[in-house]
């Protein structure tokens, strides 16, 4: 476990507050060209929640990425209480730098209540511990992924469907990959949803280069993220293994589509997640 790691990712999501409904978050210090987006998207979800009263829950979030994050420089989150209703409250979330917005969400908070159940089943897959962690993984490309292979990292992700990255083949739209928090987090369920929120990020538009062979080693491949929703249906904890099934409907007009299923390892759905992202080739 890297309980270490996970530490300075709660770190990261505690927000400073510097004035009613603003908040300021810092980037970790790693040699980034840009901020990475599930930081700022769980980020924002922190500020959100510290403006709403305790005993609603997130249920939904809805964001955009406007601009690259500045890592060299903190964020300002400014928070819009849009409303507070008996049951629900909504909150939207400006994250700005150098004077103009790089992110907004949309998040929506619930009392919990009782009603109709169903959900997709959980799909197949070998327990987490059978499959390699990243170093492991990746230990093969050690020498070329340099400081980044030994970067403490605080989600472990453990891939059912991994192949390399300099494969020739394509291969279905489809992954399934464990994850959680490399280490114990306090019992905060909203601080469970921030971290989901962030590492939900990792993994969803690579879905969408499964059926490209080859993309991963093109120098001049661009890919960043447009905008990401989330629907929270099921408790869950984040240091507890979670399956985040992914598949890419579309790809088309520079863009590529990918959808997630996070089930707990006792088969209930947790969080639905999609994201839209830009994939150019040849051109910024």
């Amino acid at each position: 476990m890297s309980q270490d790691a996970v530490d300075a990712l709660v770190k990261l999501l505690d927000l400073e507050p510097i004035e009613v409904n603003l908040f300021r978050g810092v980037s970790p210090d790693e040699d980034r060209q840009r901020v990475f987006g599930g930081q700022v998207a769980g980020q924002a979800l922190v500020a959100a929640a510290r403006t709403v009263e305790p005993g609603r829950n997130v249920h939904s979030l809805h964001a955009y990425f406007l601009r690259p994050g500045d890592p060299t420089v903190p964020i300002v989150y400014e928070v819009d209480r849009i409303r507070d209703g008996r049951t629900f409250s909504t909150r939207r979330v400006v994250a700005i730098q150098h004077g103009r917005a790089i992110f907004n969400v949309q998040a929506s908070f619930q009392v919990p209540e009782e009603g109709l159940e169903h959900q997709d089943p959980m799909p197949e897959a070998p327990d987490p511990e059978s499959l390699p962690d990243f170093k492991t993984r990746m230990a093969p490309y050690e020498a070329s992924l340099g400081e980044w292979y030994h970067r403490p990292r605080p989600i472990d992700t453990r891939h059912v469907d991994w192949a390399p990255s300099d494969r020739d083949d394509a291969l279905p739209p489809f992954q399934r990959v464990w994850l959680r928090a490399d280490g114990r987090l306090p019992d905060d369920p909203v601080l469970h949803t921030c971290v989901l929120t962030y590492a939900s990020d990792m993994t969803l538009l690579d879905t969408t280069l499964l059926p490209h062979p080859g993309l991963w080693q093109d120098p001049n491949l661009f890919m960043a993220s447009l905008d990401h929703a989330m629907w929270f249906h099921r408790d869950f904890r984040a240091d507890e293994w979670l399956l985040y099934a992914q598949d890419t409907p579309s790809a088309s007009g520079g863009r590529g589509l990918g959808r997630g299923s996070i089930f707990t390892r006792d088969g209930r759905l947790a969080v639905t997640v999609v994201q839209e992202g830009l994939i150019r080739v040849g051109r910024p």
